[in-house]
């Protein structure tokens, strides 16, 4: 680390997710890069009850697989009329391999009678370093349920999650507004304003790989 520019990984393909956090960290002497950045990577079963084991599960994965510290999230939206429902099965509320528009589609179909249209995103935000220690971070919003899908921006529930201060769903915010009030906005609000003591923290924490000088005539003769 001390040889060369601070490196991030963003432990996620997400390019909207990646860009709103890179937006959020732009100040800070950092190459920030993702996992399309990289080779092929497993995937990290999300398989924990609460949003913090998941995102510690995630950043830490990437952080020994890439030999990088590495930030992950997970963020869930909590319907209250559901039970909290879809909360840490937010992604996979409609399957597997559904699109942000079919989990949109499913959740107005459970809410289509429902007048209590109370909801809340959350947000827990981990920075691990390949040894394991990680820093944690989390922010909520609340909001409510939208009858219809509004706006273009985001990704996710975005388009049917309603901000009343705003008057706006996510999806009708710009990305200064959405990051100003927003779950994930939040979360990484708390981590940008010490993210100078974080860089301190990761360099410290990180890894010294040793150097070995190899002879000629011996290198991998086994002796």
């Amino acid at each position: 680390m001390e040889n060369g520019p601070d490196i991030l990984v963003i432990a996620t393909r997400n390019q909207g997710k990646t860009a709103e956090i890179r937006e959020l960290l732009k100040a800070f002497p950092l190459e920030i890069k993702n996992l399309d950045d990289f080779g092929p990577i497993p995937e990290v079963e999300e398989d924990g009850e609460t949003f913090d084991e998941n995102a510690y599960k995630k950043a830490s994965f990437a952080a020994k697989v890439l030999g990088f510290p590495a930030l992950a999230d997970d963020s869930g939206l909590m319907v209250k009329a559901l039970g909290g429902a879809p909360g840490v099965h937010s992604a996979r509320y409609a399957g597997d391999n559904a699109t942000d528009a079919d989990r949109n589609e499913k959740l107005l179909k459970e809410m289509a009678d429902r007048l209590d249209r109370r909801a809340a995103f959350e947000c827990v935000i981990s920075v691990a370093v390949p040894t394991g220690a990680a820093l944690t971070y989390e922010g909520r919003c609340e909001g409510e349920i939208a009858r219809e899908p509004a706006g273009d921006s985001g990704f996710g529930y975005d388009p049917v999650f309603y901000y009343p201060p705003l008057n706006k769903t996510f999806a009708q915010m710009t990305r200064a507004e959405k990051n100003s009030v927003s779950h994930r906005g939040k979360a990484l609000s708390e981590l940008r304003g010490e993210f100078d003591k974080v860089l301190i923290w990761i360099r410290r924490e990180m890894p010294i790989f040793e150097k070995f000088n190899c002879r000629q005539d011996g290198c991998g003769q086994g002796d």
